[in-house]
């Protein structure tokens, strides 16, 4: 929450990368250890945090909560799907939602959820709400993984401008041992081991104080059980919505369809325009050897494109031309590797392609009119 506030006094202390970036790529570096599905970050604020974990491959749902309604407004945007992402849909799914409210009170909306990031928040808390917020997070959320970022008070004399506070939201700013004491106390009440570590290095020769941002990362010590959650869970909604984003994905069947139909039109054009340069060129090798008989055309895919790969291709795979009609086996299509990790099966690619693509009677091939091809050339 103290970016911009932050940057006023990097002038004179500097921090390569900036702190909030450390503090963020802190955990990104924790999701590719624990490889979450569903994140939630608690006063995600401008939403950078979040905008930075969409590109996560393992997660699937992000959520989004802050008391400030205003602030998230303003750049919530930046979570929507963009033209790219509807060209060429991700094989995972993702869904992006924003809440109003406040941390102090529970929604059954932010149950079920894999981490949750509380960066640079319990400062800004009232004591009412830091009374209430280790029995909203560890008790009802009772994530399995908790990373909580908060100013290291012993660092504050090492920053230029800062009297009492380093922000004037801040309600309080804790030392090393006030934080520890305070997350050490949460970790045995909710049954939860926790570490202390931090980013902001202190300059040279005086690493007595700590790192700048101290950070406590909490793993929950047992599994909970479905029972124990769902006995916690609140009759009613208190958190507004105000945004949700999903975005497309190859798990829903019309994205998927659409990728499979393009991949295998594209396919085939290959596929089919190597068979015709190669009945031409033995065409004309005819012509200038008329006493010469070639064999039976025999298709190589070696000349394909590297992008699609080089399949295993059997006598019954073979692509061949009947009067002015080319016709390519799907069995062939669905050897190479990008068709093959779509569809997986030769049932599943003939459903995808039904009614997009023009089949054979038997439904085994892809047929293309080659006097189009003619004209066109």
């Amino acid at each position: 929450m103290d970016k911009n506030f932050q940057e006023q006094f990097t002038g004179i202390i500097k921090f390569t990368p900036p702190l909030y970036k450390q503090r963020y790529q802190f955990i990104k570096d924790l999701v590719g250890k624990y490889k979450p599905k569903k994140v939630a970050d608690l006063g995600c604020a401008d939403c950078t945090l979040l905008w930075m974990l969409k590109f996560c491959n393992c997660i699937e749902v992000l959520a989004g909560l802050d008391i400030c309604a205003s602030v998230m407004k303003e750049k919530m945007h930046r979570l929507s799907p963009l033209p790219g992402d509807y060209l060429q849909p991700a094989e995972r799914s993702l869904t992006v939602t924003l809440h109003h409210g406040s941390v102090a009170h529970k929604d059954p909306c932010m149950l079920g959820f894999d981490l949750v990031t509380c960066i640079e928040l319990i400062e800004h808390l009232e004591q009412s709400e830091l009374k209430k917020f280790p029995e909203v997070v560890f008790g009802f959320m009772a994530p399995s993984v908790v990373v909580i970022s908060t100013p290291n008070s012993e660092f504050n004399p090492l920053l230029p401008g800062v009297t009492l506070f380093r922000h004037p939201d801040h309600k309080f700013e804790w030392n090393r041992a006030q934080f520890q004491s305070w997350a050490l106390e949460a970790a045995r009440r909710y049954d939860y081991s926790v570490e202390f570590t931090g980013v902001g290095h202190p300059l040279t020769g005086m690493e007595k104080v700590g790192f700048c941002t101290q950070i406590g990362v909490f793993i929950r010590k047992y599994p909970q059980t479905t029972e124990s959650a769902q006995s916690e869970k609140p009759t009613e909604a208190v958190y507004k919505t105000v945004f949700k984003a999903v975005y497309p994905s190859l798990k829903d069947e019309k994205y998927l369809q659409n990728a499979v139909v393009s991949e295998v039109i594209f396919t085939a054009q290959i596929i089919k325009q190597s068979l015709l340069d190669r009945l031409m060129s033995e065409h004309e090798e005819y012509n200038d050897d008329p006493t010469e008989r070639k064999s039976k055309f025999q298709p190589s895919m070696n000349c394909f494109s590297e992008d699609l790969g080089k399949p295993l291709v059997e006598k019954s795979m073979e692509p061949f031309v009947n009067g002015n009609v080319v016709y390519i086996p799907l069995t062939t299509i669905l050897s190479f590797p990008k068709v093959n990790r779509l569809c997986g099966t030769f049932e599943k690619l003939r459903k995808l392609i039904a009614g997009k693509v023009t089949l054979s009677s038997d439904g085994s091939a892809v047929m293309f009119d080659t006097e189009h091809e003619n004209e066109e050339n």
